[in-house]
């Protein structure tokens, strides 16, 4: 776990250039969702001993917040004036509305979100992929099928004896390493791996903050340890990125490196206060996970409730 060592912006794009090269969804426009085979899927159903489920997302957020100018809009439209009548049928309605790439609801990114250099992954120029009417190419429609595989915890907090780590923390391969050994096991090609920085304890426990200038994270180069292993998406508790921002002149290098060199699918902003218990108490950190994004045609995201089912 790191606070500093900032990269410069040429060793960052050496680091791009690199994970680019190698990462299993570097030249593939579905990503890395194809390193998760039929076989794997099977393999991961097979985790699943005691038929529980669990929720990876926190509740929607409707209320402003130190880390949310713009929250969800919930509001009931039928009855007129929430005022049902005792006579009759009526219909209970309402109406959503969600900034999904905010500071605090969980949802998925798209390979289209990140645009690099004026491209996309894959080098596709952005200006040609992307309208008013939304993404040509890459979009959440990549993941219609939902994603279905072996989902793995590591819960770095855990490995250095605290509760959450503080804004401004750095996440190295180290640490992931060295979560995978306290915690019996090895992440593998087409795992989702989840990484537990304790954002959402902190939250809860202290209140919200400014996550945009302060926040924990993974180190750009710890991105190096997913590609060499093959993961298929990465979804953390907090955004995945460090604020401040771990290199210099990119404010988001993970979602630079993840999305557009080796197209992983983001999941940001989940909950895993629920799961981590149970995974520590039963001493097994694998389990099936399945996501299922809404079908938003041309969209660069989705809310979503991703479930570990143990």
């Amino acid at each position: 776990m790191r606070t500093s060592d900032e990269l410069s912006e040429a060793d960052f794009r050496s680091l791009y250039r690199r994970l680019r090269g190698i990462a299993p969804g570097g030249a593939n426009r579905r990503g890395a969702l194809d390193t998760i085979t039929e076989e794997q899927v099977l393999a991961a159903v097979r985790e699943v001993r005691s038929g529980r489920a669990v929720s990876l997302a926190a509740p929607v957020n409707t209320r402003t917040e130190p880390d949310d100018a713009d929250p969800a809009q919930h509001r009931l439209t039928a009855p007129p004036g929430g005022r049902p009548s005792s006579e009759g049928l009526e219909f209970a309605r309402d109406r959503f509305a969600m900034n999904i790439h905010g500071d605090v609801d969980s949802h998925i990114d798209a390979l289209c979100h990140v645009i690099y250099d004026g491209t996309l992954h894959g080098g596709i120029p952005a200006a040609d992929a992307l309208t008013p009417d939304g993404a040509g190419v890459l979009s959440i429609d990549l993941a219609d099928d939902g994603i279905v595989g072996r989902g793995v915890l590591l819960d770095i907090p855990r490995l250095h004896g605290v509760s959450w780590l503080e804004p401004g923390s750095n996440v190295t391969a180290e640490d992931l390493v060295c979560a995978e050994a306290r915690q019996g096991l090895r992440v593998g090609r087409g795992d989702i791996l989840l990484v537990r920085v304790g954002h959402r304890r902190r939250r809860e426990e202290l209140g919200p903050w400014d996550t945009a200038n302060a926040r924990a994270g993974l180190h750009p180069t710890a991105m190096e340890f997913l590609a060499e292993r093959g993961v298929a998406v990465l979804g953390g508790d907090g955004n995945n990125d460090t604020a401040p921002s771990a290199a210099r002149g990119i404010a988001f290098p993970v979602h630079v490196l993840a999305i557009h060199a080796m197209g992983l699918h983001l999941l940001d902003y989940l909950r895993f206060e629920d799961l981590a218990p149970i995974c520590a108490r039963e001493g097994r950190w694998s389990f099936l996970c399945v996501i299922a994004p809404l079908r938003l045609p041309a969209a660069t995201g989705s809310p979503v409730n991703p479930l570990a089912i143990l």
